[in-house]
């Protein structure tokens, strides 16, 4: 298998199937192509006719949106642990996946992934806010459904919940986003898993900078929302 993804410093759906495989032990290949480049649409539009990042290459087959990245691997490797055992516990998490993949457009704007970037906010705006207060909601939501089954992740055991959760993870960690213990705990937890600390140590080393996500460069002050990306949505 082979993902494609977008630059690491700022592409947020790249990073959930990466780290998914990553963190699963499920061997792929990574081709990254960067936002910068002016092939890229083309490149993309190869595979994916949305011309957008991620997408999963497999043999002949190209799947692309990270939930069905996500619902791809899970059927194929049934072992791996991709979704939690249990019914309800997978309805939970199925629920708190596609939530975030529709929903917090203002956590998105206002606090875009750049993991080269170290901007702490002191005050968010009241929307803002509502995503982080949200987002720490489910987070305390999910260990109802863990089932018994120990560990530090939503779940217990890391699952695509998780990994769909670690670009908000970074985003509350670049900009220093005040959160409740158990919140910060899980942060942890997350920014030190090897993988993803793989991916910000290669993030930051690209010097790749895309224009349109890098306004605080001329208002170091205040993080302005980015026109879209050439990335999922």
């Amino acid at each position: 298998m082979r993902l494609l993804i977008g630059n690491k410093n700022y592409s947020s759906w790249s990073l959930r199937p990466w780290l998914l495989l990553q963190q699963l032990g499920i061997p792929f290949e990574e081709e990254k192509l960067s936002f910068n480049d002016p092939a890229f649409s083309a490149r993309v539009r190869a595979l994916n006719p949305a011309g957008q990042v991620p997408v999963l290459v497999d043999g002949d087959l190209a799947v692309w949106d990270s939930l069905a990245i996500v619902e791809y691997v899970a059927e194929k490797f049934p072992d791996r642990g991709v979704w939690p055992a249990g019914r309800e516990a997978r309805a939970r998490a199925r629920s708190v996946c596609a939530e975030m993949h529709a929903g917090f457009p203002d956590l998105r704007s206002r606090l875009g992934m750049n993991c080269e970037l170290n901007l702490p906010l002191a005050v968010l705006d009241t929307p803002t806010r509502r995503d982080v207060a949200r987002i720490c909601d489910i987070w305390a939501d999910c260990a109802r459904f863990a089932e018994g089954v120990e560990g530090p992740f939503l779940f217990g055991r890391f699952s695509a919940v998780d990994a769909y959760f670690a670009p908000v993870v970074r985003r509350f960690v670049t900009y220093e986003v005040a959160l409740p213990q158990a919140a910060r705990r899980y942060v942890a937890t997350i920014d030190a898993l090897p993988a993803m600390q793989a991916w910000v140590t290669a993030a930051r080393a690209e010097n790749d900078f895309y224009p349109p996500d890098e306004p605080y460069r001329d208002h170091p002050a205040e993080r302005l929302a980015a026109p879209d990306e050439p990335e999922e949505l």
